[in-house]
């Protein structure tokens, strides 16, 4: 168990949203009672509190992606059913959970010591809402 857990609170659908996470994510599984979502190792607790309160951008979900496949499948499946696409990578899906898919580089790019390379890439990232890999590495390497 993990000292510090994420509890998100949910109008509902707590046992259709883990099918759903789980189902999404294949190194998954849902545990305990109540139950707890298990996703990639990061356990979440998700508790059906009610409407008192609701989730915002302010906290989401960041997954490491490794590749631009990885991007395009968890982005359409995160988005199914009426999640809707931000900015620079960020979603919100259907429950009103927010993520991010974030390519391996990113990062790296984003601190790199030559500012005019890492302001390219910033520049880039502003324009898209879906991570474009390619994009992003013709912004850094300027070609």
């Amino acid at each position: 168990m993990n000292k510090i857990t994420p509890f998100l609170w949910f109008d509902g659908n707590v046992t259709e949203m883990l099918a759903f996470y789980s189902s999404i994510f294949p190194n998954s599984k849902i545990i305990g009672t109540p139950p707890r979502l298990v996703l990639e190792g990061q356990e979440l607790i998700l508790f059906n509190g009610g409407p008192h309160f609701t989730l915002s951008p302010a906290f989401s979900l960041f997954v490491h992606c490794e590749n631009q496949t990885e991007i395009d499948e968890l982005w359409e499946k995160l988005l199914a059913d009426g999640g809707k696409p931000s900015q620079c990578g960020w979603l919100t899906d259907k429950y009103g959970l927010s993520w991010q898919l974030v390519p391996p580089m990113l990062g790296s790019y984003l601190q790199d010591p030559d500012p005019i390379k890492a302001k390219r890439v910033m520049d880039a990232m502003l324009q898209m809402s879906k991570l474009e890999i390619a994009v992003l590495e013709k912004a850094y390497h300027n070609y």
